[in-house]
């Protein structure tokens, strides 16, 4: 997957749209419009603020269900990411949480978005909704049937869950890409806001082989500069937030400092050249 084809850059910043609880959820306040227009200035604010694509999720929707989400949930999702592609031009993604990947590539084919997230595409992850098992063989065969070109983004070791069994995180990586067929992979901290070391990242750049590896929690101006030495892109949320604070809204200039301190590192990174084009002398 070539990542500059989609973004304009082979780095991108990628941030996210929290979707206020929707119908029939356990949260849900009645009021289709009053999340629109939140979404809308959520999406407005991380374009104005300079980011590369916008990936949007019914992350307020908890508690999930870990697999089918209801009709409604779908039908809310397409008219909002169809309201956001309108507003803003760039890239946009879906993740139906917790693990409606079929849904969220059914959204992404019909409203033409570039990618969507999957929180458990192989393997099988104990998580507070119980056990998620990977969706890859359902997934890639819809895919193929609904004739479509969205991109497949799957977490390795997804946060808030752990493994049944003991898999390293290379193995874990190489059948994501390998056997799973996925586009990209996401290497996250344990939680959301908690970012994963660089140390892994390492590893599972290695695994990777040239696929693209994102990071998917815990990112912030102070900690980006380190992450990015071994990631391909950043997916970002928390820390974009009023005060830091999951529950805010998207904070255009919290925006703009991540941004900012983002290319810095990726200038400072290209900056330095790789080992091999280091001539030694004696």
């Amino acid at each position: 997957m070539n990542l500059n084809q989609i973004f304009k850059t082979p780095n991108p910043i990628i941030g996210v749209v929290h979707l206020q609880p929707l119908p029939t959820s356990a949260r849900w306040g009645g009021s289709l419009k009053a999340i629109i227009d939140r979404a809308e200035q959520e999406a407005t604010a991380l374009a104005a603020g300079g980011v590369d694509g916008i990936i949007v999720e019914n992350f307020f929707d908890a508690p999930f269900t870990k697999s089918q989400v209801d009709p409604a949930v779908v039908s809310a999702m397409t008219l909002i990411v169809q309201r956001l592609m309108n507003l803003v031009a760039l890239p946009i993604g879906i993740n139906v949480l917790r693990n409606d990947s079929q849904s969220a590539m059914a959204i992404a084919t019909c409203v033409n978005a570039q990618f969507i997230r999957v929180n458990v595409l192989t393997g099988v992850m104990a998580t507070d909704q119980g056990l998620i098992e990977g969706a890859a063989h359902q997934l890639l065969r819809y895919r193929r049937e609904l004739g479509s070109d969205v991109k497949i983004w799957a977490d390795v070791l997804v946060k808030h869950a752990r493994p049944l069994g003991s898999p390293n995180l290379t193995t874990a990586v190489q059948e994501t890409i390998e056997r799973g067929l996925a586009d990209a992979v996401i290497l996250s901290g344990w939680a959301t806001g908690s970012p994963p070391t660089l140390e892994d990242l390492e590893l599972a750049c290695a695994a990777a082989r040239g696929t693209p590896v994102l990071i998917g929690s815990g990112a912030d101006w102070e900690n980006i500069s380190t992450l990015m030495q071994a990631a391909d892109g950043v997916i970002v949320s928390s820390s974009l937030k009023r005060h830091g604070r999951i529950e805010q809204t998207i904070d255009p200039i919290r925006v703009s400092q991540f941004v900012e301190a983002t290319r810095r590192s990726l200038s400072s990174k290209a900056e330095i050249p790789p080992v091999s084009a280091v001539k030694l002398h004696s």
